[in-house]
């Protein structure tokens, strides 16, 4: 694999994944359930938490994505097990793609699902025990920092069936002043692309 352009840590994750279900669902007892992605772009991603006391004390996860989106998440499972669910909720994209040693910047869309479906897990943990979810305590990213448009304001539009950067201006006036922020604005609904699919 002389053409391999992944670090040696993307690798190892990739070859040999930790914590993957192994067996049917039903057979592994979890206090959260999240699951997030759409198998019919590629990627999906089921993220099972045992927990106590609020520390995550076992994980087991289930992708059906690429090497990069296997990796992200073997690494995640290992990084939150003994961690307290208020950290794992903030855990972001970059943090994952920090420990990996960095992912080719194609690739960086997958290490989104990783933390979507940990978060989608924890808030089940949370409503299972009658208690309040978490949303609104995960890092928000500013994507434009002229009119302050975050990458939940990016989110909630491409829910909402925005697609081209026309479409985001048009609902949230992305890129009026300067426009510079027109690449990662992109960068961020092609990940939602992978995440929600068409």
């Amino acid at each position: 694999m002389n053409d391999w352009l992944y670090s040696d840590i993307v690798k190892d994750h990739f070859m040999n994944p930790k914590n993957v279900l192994l067996e049917d669902e039903s057979k592994w007892p979890c206090d959260g359930r999240g699951i997030v992605g759409n198998i019919q772009c590629g990627d999906q991603m089921l993220v099972l938490l045992r927990i106590e006391n609020d520390i995550i004390v076992d994980v087991r996860w289930k992708t059906y994505g690429c090497a990069s989106a296997i990796a992200s998440t073997s690494i995640l499972s290992e990084a939150i097990k003994g961690m307290n669910i208020s950290e794992a909720y903030k855990l972001r994209p970059h943090d994952i793609v920090s420990k990996l040693g960095g992912l080719p910047p194609n690739k960086i869309h997958c290490s989104v699902l990783g933390d979507k479906a940990l978060r989608a897990a924890i808030d089940d943990y949370l409503e299972k025990q009658g208690r309040p979810s978490m949303k609104g305590e995960e890092h928000v990213e500013v994507i434009c920092h002229c009119l302050n448009v975050t990458d939940r304001d990016l989110e909630e539009a491409y829910k909402a069936g925005d697609r081209t950067w026309e479409d985001l201006q048009a609902r949230t006036k992305i890129g009026t002043a300067c426009g510079k922020c027109k690449e990662r604005a992109m960068e961020k609904m092609h990940e939602f692309s992978h995440l929600y699919g068409e």
